[in-house]
């Protein structure tokens, strides 16, 4: 309470919650789907032109880059729709 007035603080809510982690897992996503492999990625030798990725399938390395191009390919779609949704969201109840 701040200052005995009866009004929770902002440090009063330390807890995680689901929205919190909804959150970082959308920012997470959005982070993976927007690094571009020409000009990123290539410079520390993380594109699949630099990285055969069919030589060393087991390589943590090559894992990787296929976790990266799945979800660029994949979740495009539902990226839109809950970058969307959670802007709408966030504009209305705040």
């Amino acid at each position: 309470l701040i200052e005995g007035r009866g009004k929770p603080c902002a440090a009063g809510r330390m807890g995680l919650n689901f929205g919190d982690l909804y959150m970082a897992g959308l920012l997470f996503l959005n982070a993976i789907a927007v690094l571009n492999e020409e000009r990123f990625l290539a410079k520390y030798g993380w594109s699949t032109a630099a990285t055969d990725v069919t030589m060393n399938p087991a390589g943590l390395k090559s894992k990787v880059i296929a976790i990266i191009k799945a979800v660029r390919l994949v979740m495009m779609w539902p990226l839109i729709f809950l970058n969307t949704l959670t802007v709408a969201f966030k504009l209305v109840l705040g």
